[in-house]
């Protein structure tokens, strides 16, 4: 298996937590916690965490709820909860952290989040942090502006045409559908994800990828994107709290990368000192899956030693 360690975690949420878990090959300097994106999961980081593994950092990797082999009575796949699944997924964050807490006393953690992981990535250091020793945001769109609103808007019709737990018939037109069409001579629906034709065909073939998400997940989604959307939550957040904040070029997920260039301009606008933001020219949104990812996973191992050093 990839990954050294899979485990079941027992979530306070009532997940049951699916975790991978690779182990630094010598000493142990941090220990880097992922959070995979939407409609897909933790075990595509693989390489990443072997990547890192031999660069001295330890890996933890869970499946979020309705993702992966993640299980909770109130979350089937494509869906994080019932009722305030936005908070019970950041419950089910701190609760890997508190394990890491146990497994790892003395040693830093580092907050890792791709895309909707990144999301969830910002929204955890919203609340909790002091609890963590840097963090990394990458992909990510925190642009509420009209068109967020007007997403919200055709959510709130969904839910009272279709229900929560019905798949959203809108957010795929205007997501996934639209950025496959952005890439010129795409040669399927998910060459937006990167230009490794290889990557794109594992994850078309993965069945625990490329699943259409609830009208819930969706008003969730949103939920995480407006909470980091609005400067006043940001007041908890030590400013000089390291952060890495990765875009691609050619990714229509942000806007081609200004979304990720928005969010480090406010960051700093509103006083972070220790801000590292980079634009990747030509990648496009699955930085790890990209034909450029030795350079960029480098790149992120160079400024992770640094600031554990």
């Amino acid at each position: 298996m990839p990954f050294e360690r899979q485990m079941k975690l027992g979530s306070p949420t009532g997940a049951l937590l699916n975790l991978y878990v690779k182990p630094a090959k010598a000493g142990g300097r941090a220990v880097v916690q992922v959070n995979h994106g939407l409609a897909e999961h933790a075990l595509r980081y693989a390489r990443f965490a072997d990547f890192l593994s031999e660069r001295g950092f330890h890996v933890y990797a869970h499946d979020h709820r309705g993702h992966g082999f993640t299980t909770a009575p109130d979350a089937p796949r494509g869906r994080f909860a019932e009722y305030d699944g936005g908070k019970k997924v950041l419950a089910d964050v701190a609760a890997i952290h508190d394990l890491i807490a146990r497994e790892h006393p003395r040693l830093p953690v580092i907050l890792f989040g791709h895309s909707m992981g990144g999301l969830i990535a910002l929204d955890f250091l919203l609340e909790h942090s002091s609890r963590v020793h840097a963090a990394a945001i990458w992909n990510t769109n925190f642009s509420a502006g009209l068109a967020g609103r007007a997403a919200r808007a055709l959510l709130a019709w969904e839910r009272f045409r279709l229900g929560s737990d019905a798949p959203s018939r809108l957010l795929p037109k205007l997501t996934f559908q639209t950025w496959g069409k952005a890439i010129p001579n795409h040669k399927s629906p998910f060459d937006w994800l990167s230009r490794d034709a290889a990557e794109v065909e594992k994850y078309i073939a993965d069945p625990l990828c490329g699943f259409d998400a609830s009208v819930s997940l969706w008003r969730d989604v949103f939920g995480f994107i407006f909470a980091g959307a609005d400067d006043r939550n940001f007041s908890g957040i030590r400013r000089d709290l390291p952060i890495h904040l990765v875009g691609g070029e050619k990714d229509p997920a942000t806007d081609n990368g200004k979304a990720v260039a928005d969010l480090a301009r406010r960051m700093r606008r509103l006083g972070f000192s220790n801000l590292v933001s980079r634009i990747y020219a030509e990648t496009r949104h699955e930085s790890l899956n990209e034909v450029n990812r030795n350079i960029i996973m480098d790149d992120f191992a160079d400024w992770a030693e640094a600031v554990t050093r």
